[in-house]
Formats: structure tokens, C-alpha cells, sequence
């Protein structure tokens, strides 16, 4: 079996508002979420063959969110299931704006306790790209593991995608946080990251600046800065643009990222040819595709039930 994207991280339980009791008290409803899974669903949803790598533990949360995955028709070869910890939750506020926040159940959750040797390299093998985020190496385990799989997938000769999801909440230093996404940019040939994430690395907000510096000192071939309603700053080698981004009534941004990305993964994987040799066109038709995806999420509640189909797609970029 080939696969267009195996990913390797957390699959979690988000629990999304959804509205007052009679009491007066925040109701939430339970949604399947975790930043590689809900690449993955995107990815699915268009009609890619993905793998997940992670963990969940043996409870009716990691029951749903394996079956989950397996609906999309996720493989699920890589999941493991496990009986000493519990599955990993969180908890997502959302603004007025539909911006949310996030708090964590996880001491520990199972995502930060996967182990070198229950990662499944055979997943890494056949993938064309391999997709991590920083969030698997906040603790150990998980780390290490997640390292041996970036080692893996780049001798394998797969594209490395990285998405640094900065929680500060997640981690215990934020000198440890800055580390490790440096330890996840030097491995990976494309980026994704918001205008916080690239202030955090670089020290600067300047989206010209900070791109050029993370191309020029880690070495990755197409970094993406995601700007909300206002679309993507991009940097492709010596090329850098802003591609705009779609109008839309949002309601909950959790997962938009995620599927921005999955949006951008799945064009580039269209295209049939090696990052090197795309054109500027190419690289903005890519954007603007995954921007119509992004946007589409943040008009639903939850992350993988909202990815859209490709008929959703067409029509947003129609109506551009």
C-alpha cells in the first residue's frame, strides 16, 4: 500500500460549546479533533490515502475517535490502543468571534506517551509525504519517538510537512518549545505557521523577514503564513507573496488550520511533481485552493466532521 500522507501526533477528544442548559450552564459537545488527524480527514474527505501514527487509550474516547479515523477511511494500522493511560481531551472556548482557546486533560494523555517502538516505520516507508506537529514533543515519550520518525521519514525521501501548533499552555518551558520546533523546522520541507508562531520563532513579525529567515536557516523549500480572513503570506526560495483569503460567516475557527493545510497538501500532491519544480502559479493556485478549504471549516462547529468534499470547494472558489 501506498500512501499520499501518513502523519504521526495526537488524536484527541475536543469538547466544543454548544449552547446553555436550562440552568444557564456551557454545554459542550463531544468532536473528534487533533491537529495530524484532522489533516489526515482532510485529506480523506478529497480522496487521498492516509495513515495515522499516535495514540489513544482503551476507553470510549479512543473507541470513538478509532472508529472516527476508520469512518473517513483513515488507516488506522499505526493507532495504537492502550490500557495504562486516557485518551487525551480538550477543552475549546470559543470568542465572540469564533476564535478559541484551548484547555488540556492530559497528565498524561495518551498522545504524549507513544514510544520509539510502537511507532509503525512501515507507515513512514510508503508514504510520499509525512506530515508532525510540535504537540507530540512536549514530553517523553513522545519526543524521541517523534524524532526517530522524522530521522525515518527523511531517508526514506518523503516531503516533510510540519505544522508548529504553538499551546504555550502544553509546555512546562518555553525555551524546551522554542527548541523543539527549531529540531521539527530543520527536518521539514514545508511549514505552515500563524503570525504568532512566526514571531515566536524568528523575533520578528515582519512576514517578509521572519519567512526569509526560517527559509534561509532551516532550509524549508515553501514556508506558509496563515492570516486569518486576510489568506496566506508565502515564501518559495527567492519567491514570497500574499494570496487572499475567502469571506465567510464564521462560527468556530478550530480545525481551519488544520484543513488549510490538508488543502495545500492535497494540491501539491495533484500537481505530480517535486517541490523544486513548481512555479509561482502553482504554489499560489495551491493557496488559494487551501484557503477555500480553511474557510469552509470555520463555517461549521468541530474540526473533522466540518472538512469539506470537493463539491464545497468548487463552489466557494466559484464564487470568488
Amino acid at each position: 500500500m501506498v500512501y499520499d500522507v501518513t502523519a504521526l501526533g495526537e488524536v484527541l477528544v475536543d469538547f466544543t460549546p454548544a449552547g446553555k442548559s436550562e440552568n444557564g450552564n456551557q454545554q459542550f459537545e463531544c468532536n473528534p479533533g487533533g491537529a495530524p488527524a484532522n489533516v489526515l480527514a482532510a485529506l480523506a474527505k478529497l480522496g487521498k490515502k492516509t495513515s495515522f501514527i499516535g495514540k489513544v487509550g482503551n476507553d470510549q474516547f479512543g473507541t470513538f475517535l478509532k472508529e472516527t479515523l476508520e469512518t473517513c477511511e483513515v488507516h488506522t494500522g499505526g493507532l495504537v490502543v492502550s490500557s495504562e493511560v486516557s485518551t487525551t481531551l480538550a477543552f475549546v472556548h470559543l470568542d465572540d468571534m469564533g476564535d478559541r482557546s484551548f484547555s488540556f486533560h492530559r497528565k498524561p494523555g495518551s498522545d504524549q506517551t507513544l514510544h520509539e517502538n510502537e511507532v509503525d516505520y512501515s507507515l513512514i516507508d510508503q508514504a510520499r509525504i509525512f506530515h508532525f506537529g510540535s504537540i507530540s514533543m512536549t514530553h517523553e515519550p513522545s519526543r524521541t519517538a517523534t524524532l526517530h520518525a522524522l530521522e525515518h521519514a527523511k531517508k526514506s525521501g518523503a516531503w516533510i510537512s510540519f505544522d508548529p501548533n504553538l499551546r504555550l499552555s502544553l509546555w512546562d518551558d518555553l525555551t524546551h518549545a522554542k527548541s523543539a520546533i527549531i529540531a521539527g523546522l530543520k527536518y521539514s520541507d514545508i511549514t505552515k505557521l500563524s503570525e504568532e508562531e512566526l514571531a515566536f520563532i524568528t523575533g520578528t513579525k515582519d512576514l517578509e523577514k521572519g519567512s526569509k529567515y526560517i527559509s534561509e536557516t532551516y532550509g524549508v523549500k515553501l514556508v506558509l503564513i496563515t492570516l486569518a480572513e486576510e489568506g496566506c503570506y508565502y515564501r518559495f526560495g527567492q519567491q514570497s507573496g500574499k494570496v487572499p483569503g475567502f469571506r465567510v460567516d464564521t462560527i468556530d475557527t478550530t480545525g481551519a488550520g488544520d484543513a488549510f493545510l490538508g488543502g495545500i497538501l492535497f494540491a501539491l500532491l495533484e500537481m505530480k511533481v517535486q517541490l523544486e519544480e513548481l512555479s509561482k502559479e502553482d504554489v499560489e493556485h495551491a493557496i488559494t485552493f487551501a484557503n477555500a478549504v480553511g474557510a469552509i471549516v470555520t463555517t461549521k462547529r468541530g474540526a473533522i466532521p466540518a472538512m469539506p468534499g470537493m463539491d464545497e470547494i468548487r463552489k466557494v472558489l466559484n464564487e470568488q
